[in-house]
């Protein structure tokens, strides 16, 4: 973990809420005035802390009303299978996220489509690039919660 200080956090918190801020209003927030705010900003990017800077949209919006989640196990744990798998899902569009997990699952998938005939096609698309054990999908009904942005700690401590 990154030592950050009370300002790094109060401008990190500000730029997850909202990154299209005018610097001088995240300066303002954190106390501190424009320059020395742009510089802590381009040292958090430098770091690595900020990893990038994005709009984010509504999925329905946009015609990708089917959140899916989806269970894989794999039938190996060997560098090669993994190295193809992370390939294959590299090559797939509508997986938002991939996590190996610790458990049940070997992995965990968070797939974006618009309707179950798209679902099936990038199943039938990831199954074909790949040797899989099981498959198992979870329909997502209704996204309750929905953030990016990390509970920083905001207070001084």
């Amino acid at each position: 973990m990154t030592n950050l200080d009370l300002i790094d956090r109060k401008i990190l918190a500000e730029l997850m809420r909202d990154a299209t801020q005018p610097v001088a209003q995240i300066a303002d927030k954190a106390g501190l005035s424009q320059t020395p705010c742009w510089k802590r900003i381009q040292k958090l990017e430098a770091a690595g802390v900020l990893t990038g800077r994005v709009a984010l949209a509504d999925p329905g919006k946009l015609g990708f009303g089917m959140t899916v989640f989806v269970g894989i196990e794999a039938p190996d744990h060997s560098a090669d299978w993994r190295e193809a798998f992370a390939t294959a899902l590299a090559a797939i569009p509508g997986v938002m996220e991939a996590y190996r997990m610790a458990g049940e699952m070997d992995y965990l998938l968070r797939i974006a489509v618009p309707d179950m005939a798209a679902f099936d096609s990038l199943y039938k698309r990831l199954t074909d690039a790949v040797p899989i054990k099981n498959v198992t999908s979870y329909f997502a009904m209704e996204r309750m919660k929905f953030t990016t942005a990390y509970p920083v700690d905001t207070v001084s401590r």
